[in-house]
This record gives C-alpha cells, sequence and structure tokens, in this order.
C-alpha cells in the first residue's frame, strides 16, 4: 500500500518534525500501534540510513519502503518485542542493496559503449513520419529502419504478415503523398 506523500516531505532532525500521519483520529487497534511506531521510528530510521547513503531524499525513500514491508507484514511483526528493531533492519538492508547497486552500475556504465546515434539524414521524412498514425510508423520503422523481416514485425505488433504487408503498403503510399513521391508497390 502506497504512503501518501505528505508522509515522504519528513526531515531527518527531530521526531517532532516527523511527516503527520494519514490515519486520522478515527484510527484503532493495530493501525493505531503501527502509526505510534512510525511517529517514534521514522526519523531515527531515516538517520541511520541517511548516514550510510549520504543522501537525504533517497534515505527517506527507503525508509518509506521499510515502513510499507512492516506495514504489510504488521499482523505478525506487531507482535515482536522490538519491531522498531526489525524496520530498522529491514531499511539498513534495503540501504546496502541500493549503495551496491550503484556502485555496479557506475561500473557498468563506465565501461559501457554508448551506442551511435545515427543522425536523421532527411528532416522532411521525419516531419512526414510524424503524421503518420502509430501503427503504420512502428511498422515501417521496424521493417526499413530496424531490418526486421515482414514475419517478425507481424509476430511484434501483433498482426498477421498479410496484415503487415498492407499496412506497410498503405504506410508507404501515405508516406509517398505526404513526400509527394512515387511509391513502389511492392512490399517484402
Amino acid at each position: 500500500m502506497p504512503l501518501p506523500l505528505a508522509l515522504r516531505s519528513a526531515t531527518l532532525e527531530t521526531a517532532s518534525q516527523a511527516p503527520r500521519m494519514w490515519w486520522g483520529p478515527t484510527v484503532k487497534g493495530r493501525d493505531s500501534e503501527f502509526a505510534s511506531l512510525y511517529a517514534a521510528e521514522f526519523t531515527p530510521v531515516s538517520r541511520t540510513v541517511y548516514l550510510i547513503l549520504q543522501d537525504r531524499q533517497r534515505a527517506e525513500d527507503i525508509t518509506q519502503d521499510a515502513f510499507i514491508q512492516l506495514y504489510s507484514h504488521w499482523a505478525r511483526i506487531s507482535r515482536y518485542e522490538r519491531p522498531g528493531a526489525w524496520v530498522r533492519r529491514v531499511a539498513i538492508r534495503l540501504a546496502v542493496r541500493h549503495q551496491n547497486r550503484e556502485r555496479i552500475r557506475a561500473v557498468l556504465e563506465a565501461n559501457a559503449e554508448l551506442p551511435a546515434v545515427p543522425q536523421p539524414a532527411d528532416v522532411d521524412l521525419l516531419r512526414s513520419m510524424r503524421q503518420l498514425p502509430p501503427a503504420y510508423r512502428a511498422a515501417l520503422v521496424l521493417h526499413y529502419y530496424e531490418d526486421w523481416p515482414i514475419a517478425e514485425v507481424a509476430s511484434v505488433l501483433g498482426w498477421t504478415v498479410s496484415a503487415t504487408k498492407v499496412k506497410l503498403l498503405r504506410a508507404r503510399r501515405r508516406l509517398g503523398k505526404l513526400l509527394d513521391e512515387e511509391v513502389a508497390e511492392d512490399v517484402g
């Protein structure tokens, strides 16, 4: 269950600045216990995660994720002697996983070659393509630009091979009219 935006505005300085509860005054029973734990533990858990990540916004996001997990398991976790320790442990694990993913991502991005982005040869062609329906554009791009066989284009777009040929022909005709060019009749 996603938490409201009011919960995402918590700061890490003091517990009195923790976000207001979205439950309101009519909450009873287990939700009231959860609300109390949230009010008491959100700021300290956020501070712990911040000290691991050194990123305030990400620390708050991860703390929210930990409390979401706590709430989804609250029926079981509420019986623990220290449910606050459980949510802190979950938040720390999430923070460490995040750090590891970011470290791996940085290495992969540093070693990855950026794909060459082809420059469009014809601005008029691009303008004309924008005027075609999305299905025609998809078929044209996959078949002519990406050089896919008609059977694969049909499979990806969920069409039959014959329907794909017809749509490619119609797309080429419309594109030819837009560009004031003559179009050959063969497709595929």
